[in-house]
């Protein structure tokens, strides 16, 4: 069984095979849940023109906002972009391109990307600037666009344990775009915070399994808290 080990011991063989010019599929939601050493590596390696995908870009010199430092990215397609002030400048300065999707409209392109469904209709954006130059078609009296699916080169997700084989679960409001983004990718990286042994997740609890997962890597997490909001003394009384 030692050949399904999925586990490397460094960002570098985490990340091999990056290139210019690919795309990225990331899990996390604000700073929630986001695989934190991946994104670093990334920088790291300084690969350019990455499209990437993900709910948002992280904010200024954290999360995906790392990325853009350097320019190392090329497209956005997200569907929340409001903390990142750098993120703004190269929108309007035209150095980044955005393409701004629904929020389940993304998710479900992740999730049909994953499933082998090119495409899937929706209600959501008709008769907005989303539904430009869509097909459209008319499901009992509603009308719905055509949204194509989304699939990676690399997927990187970040999961609270898993076992080497893949099997892993997320840790409360990570679940949120991370089990999406794992199926999506033709390579997915896993950055986890605890390995167990195999038979220790009880099936039921898996959120994804080791089928679709390529590497593991455990990591160090900093977790920060993109807002935090304190109620006053006065308020609790």
């Amino acid at each position: 069984m030692a050949g399904f080990n999925k586990v490397v011991d460094s960002y570098e063989a985490a990340m091999a095979g990056l290139q210019d010019n690919m795309t990225v599929i990331a899990g996390g939601f604000g700073l929630c849940g986001i695989p934190e050493g991946l994104i670093a590596q990334i920088k790291k390696m300084n690969t350019k023109g990455l499209t990437v995908v993900s709910n948002n870009c992280g904010v200024d010199g954290f999360g995906l906002g790392l990325l853009l430092e350097e320019k190392q990215i090329k497209k956005m397609v997200s569907s929340y972009v409001g903390e990142n002030a750098l993120f703004e400048q190269q929108l309007l300065n035209g150095e980044l391109e955005v393409e701004l999707t629904p929020q389940g409209t993304l998710a479900e392109k992740m999730r049909a990307g994953g499933a082998g469904i090119p495409a899937f209709y929706t209600a959501t954006g008709f008769g907005t600037p989303v539904g430009e130059g869509k097909e459209s078609r008319k499901f009992n009296g509603r009308d719905y666009i055509l949204e194509e699916s989304i699939t990676g080169d690399f997927a990187i997700v970040k999961a609270y344990k898993a076992d080497r084989y893949g099997n892993c679960i997320y840790r409360h409001t990570a679940q949120n775009f991370n089990p999406m983004a794992a199926t999506a990718g033709k390579i997915t990286v896993l950055e986890v915070e605890e390995i167990v042994e195999p038979g220790e997740l009880s099936p039921s609890e898996i959120h994804t399994p080791g089928i679709y997962v390529d590497r593991i890597i455990v990591g160090k997490f900093e977790k920060r808290i993109e807002r935090k909001i304190l109620s006053s003394a006065s308020n609790n009384q």
